[in-house]
């Protein structure tokens, strides 16, 4: 398959802050992509440089199996982090102006962005003004903004913010679906749980540097399967075992143990049973967020973006 984004030992410098250093990674076409890490990564001035808001000082970036043209984007939807919308303009009126502005007639934006509209569960708003949604609208409004133009390749900058759960599920449905019909579609984000169900291949990304880079679930199966959700009554002495756990959280209705590294997860079945009544006793692919904290240490807890956060 070809790429539809290649970067190559790309970095960027503002003064003498290194954002983004000798950063490489590529994304096939139809491939769903996680951009992942804490904020302040370099994620945001990584797909600045892909959609030519600024240009990098060293390295390349390719688009669409060509060294990067500014014609490109018109093939590329772009959702940024920060909302851009006129808070003054009605929604329709809104998003029939951006679609002309991606080269659609005033009938074609104006009947796409209905669809959509109906799609999001927005088509009760359209003649309000953008100031008058919640921010969860306005998510869904620019969300719409970025997909009219029907583009080939989606880059979405932290797409779920400001989303409850079932908004959060209305798009990630219209992603799936759009992934379906042949798109390519990037994400960036600090919440990897979020987004780590839905891709094919991710880049870890840290100070400015990746981490970790490839294939999600080659990625976790060389990790194992170190992760044990267990629901217990009565005795946690088994948790103090420490030749078998490495550590836990306690999350109340159920503790997930960490083992250490070659330790029997039937050994600690035996340890917690004696003690214990067990309902549950699971073991667990690690998570993007735990394979994270193991790259680069217990001090990036804070910042990454973990699920208790």
């Amino acid at each position: 398959m070809k790429n539809t984004v290649a970067i190559r030992n790309v970095r960027k410098c503002y003064d003498d802050f290194v954002a983004v250093s000798d950063l490489s990674f590529q994304i096939r076409e139809g491939e769903i992509y996680g951009l992942l890490g804490p904020n302040g990564a370099g994620k945001t001035s990584t797909l600045r440089m892909i959609i030519g808001i600024t240009m990098p000082d060293a390295g390349a970036i390719e688009m669409f199996g060509e060294p990067w043209r500014r014609e490109h984007l018109q093939r590329v939807g772009y959702l940024p982090e920060e909302r851009g919308l006129y808070r003054k303009m009605k929604v329709l009126e809104h998003l029939v102006f951006l679609g002309e502005l991606k080269g659609a007639s005033s009938k074609q934006a104006r009947k796409r962005s209905e669809d959509w509209l109906e799609r999001v569960g927005l088509s009760g708003w359209k003649q309000n003004k953008v100031e008058e949604l919640s921010k969860g609208m306005q998510q869904k409004v620019q969300f719409i903004a970025a997909l009219l133009h029907d583009p080939e390749f989606i880059i979405m900058d932290e797409p779920f913010s400001g989303l409850d759960p079932s908004n959060t599920n209305v798009l990630r449905d219209v992603l799936l679906e759009l992934n379906k019909a042949g798109k390519t579609i990037l994400f960036s984000s600090h919440r990897m749980d979020q987004v780590e169900r839905l891709c094919d291949g991710i880049c870890l990304v840290d100070h400015g540097k990746a981490v970790l880079e490839g294939n999600l679930k080659k990625i976790k199966a060389g990790y194992g399967r170190r992760n044990v959700q267990i629901e217990y009554e009565g005795d946690a002495g088994f948790l103090k075992e420490t030749a078998l756990v490495q550590s836990f959280n306690d999350y109340g209705n159920y503790v997930e143990v960490q083992l250490k590294p070659g330790a029997d997860p039937q050994e600690l079945l035996h340890r917690a049973s004696s003690g214990a009544r067990l309902s549950r006793f699971e073991l667990m692919e690690p998570s993007v967020e735990d394979i994270f904290l193991d790259v680069v240490g217990p001090s990036a807890v804070e910042t990454a973006g973990v699920a208790n956060a």
